[in-house]
């Protein structure tokens, strides 16, 4: 089995990390490199660790060994402080990065978007995430997987106060994501983790989505 080279982008983030952690225990893949604004920490030696400016993320070159980008680039409005800082993140950061996945012709680029991403949503959150799909399916990459998860659970550094309230409804009432509301039950980082790793190692060409229930299902067996 020829072994991989991942480049994680958003490596400090709640899915990111926990996709670094699984990725270097995980035997398909040689190195690790990771795109970070600051250390991640991580000593192990299959992990190769860049600060970057994001700013200038056009200016930084893909390695010619990376055969999968994981990008878990997100933020919030809130935490960017502005609508425009919010859309250079969600959106611009994550084209000019499928853009060298396009230019390097790497085989798999695996995205986190959202639940609702529709380019014609009212909801500017759900707008950017819509946006950015459709120009990254544009981009004719040899193999795009978008992951929509609902709300994220699990340890973060920010406090999000709709994944918190989630998180207390789906332990305290679990039964009310039961039936047509099952897709939008919250699913924890670690998951979808799981998930993207887990299609990433498939090597499947061409653009396929997955709505929350469905990375439940693959992170989870």
């Amino acid at each position: 089995m020829e072994k991989k080279t991942a480049l994680v982008v958003g490596a400090t983030g709640l899915v990111g990390g926990n996709l670094v952690n699984m990725l270097l225990e995980a035997p398909e893949y040689e190195k690790i490199i990771v795109w970070v604004r600051k250390s991640t920490g991580i000593n192990n030696k299959k992990l190769e660790e860049k600060i970057i400016n994001f700013e200038l993320l056009d200016t930084y070159k893909l390695e010619d060994t990376v055969n999968h980008i994981f990008c878990c680039l997100g933020t919030t409005i809130k935490k960017a402080k502005s609508k425009e800082a919010f859309k250079k993140v969600d959106l611009e950061y994550i084209v000019s990065l499928a853009m060298k996945a396009k230019e390097n012709d790497v085989s798999q680029f695996l995205v986190i978007s959202a639940m609702g991403s529709d380019v014609k949503s009212a909801v500017f959150y759900n707008k950017v995430k819509g946006q950015m799909e459709n120009e990254l399916s544009n981009l004719v990459l040899r193999g795009l997987k978008i992951f929509r998860p609902s709300l994220l659970l699990g340890d973060r550094t920010e406090f999000r106060f709709g994944e918190k309230a989630a998180e207390v409804v789906s332990k305290c009432i679990p039964f009310i994501f039961n039936g047509a509301l099952k897709k939008y039950k919250p699913v924890y980082g670690n998951t979808v983790a799981k998930a993207m790793y887990k299609v990433a190692i498939e090597e499947k060409s061409g653009i396929e989505a997955f709505n929350s229930e469905v990375i439940q299902i693959k992170g989870t067996i």
